[in-house]
């Protein structure tokens, strides 16, 4: 999915619902600039202001990502996954270098959101944690990851699970300044 594709989905989301910038702003606990960049200028939100969104207008983070319309299971094949997205962004002060790969683009209806994240490495005055209702699973295929959790942090490698409440500040990096892949299960409740 294209960076101008979420914020016309969710420009054309909030105006079905007559709801303004400023509202969803307060709603979403957002700036209302960050909503207006969002929307007109390509600026692709975080993953956790996405799910903030997504929680204002009581609908998944699938709705403006990709949701098709496919009855039954969504099944993706190795080596076929859908083209990235990367919530990655210019901005130095909320960088995340995470490139998501969906796993269930076409399962409509879904409650979880599973992808194939790769992390880059990053300088650690990138790490910005953040925070979002729902909970994450996280499963290490390559490389090394370090969580930071509210005040925890935790090493996880190659193999290494961790299951998380999203309400607790976090964020995930790469370990060692070297590159990372993980299996991130999503779960944000309606």
């Amino acid at each position: 999915m294209g960076r101008k594709r979420i914020g016309k989905k969710i420009k054309e989301f909030r105006e079905f619902r007559k709801i303004s910038r400023e509202d969803l702003a307060v709603q979403a606990n957002l700036d209302v600039l960050q909503i207006e960049q969002i929307e007109e200028k390509e600026i692709v939100p975080s993953l956790g202001h996405l799910i903030k969104i997504s929680r204002a207008f009581g609908v998944r983070i699938g709705t403006f990502l990709d949701d098709q319309e496919q009855i039954g299971p969504a099944v993706v094949k190795a080596g076929e996954a859908q083209a990235g997205l990367s919530f990655s962004t210019k901005n130095e002060s909320s960088r995340e270098h995470l490139n998501f790969f969906s796993l269930a683009q076409a399962k409509a209806g879904r409650h979880m959101e599973p992808f194939i994240v790769e992390i880059e490495p990053a300088a650690a005055s990138d790490y910005k944690l953040s925070s979002h209702e729902g909970e994450e699973f996280i499963f290490v295929l390559e490389g090394k990851v370090e969580i930071n959790y509210g005040k925890e942090v935790y090493q996880l490698d190659k193999g290494d699970t961790i299951y998380l409440d999203s309400v607790v500040a976090h964020n995930v990096h790469a370990a060692a300044n070297q590159s990372a892949k993980i299996l991130a299960v999503v779960y944000t409740p309606v």
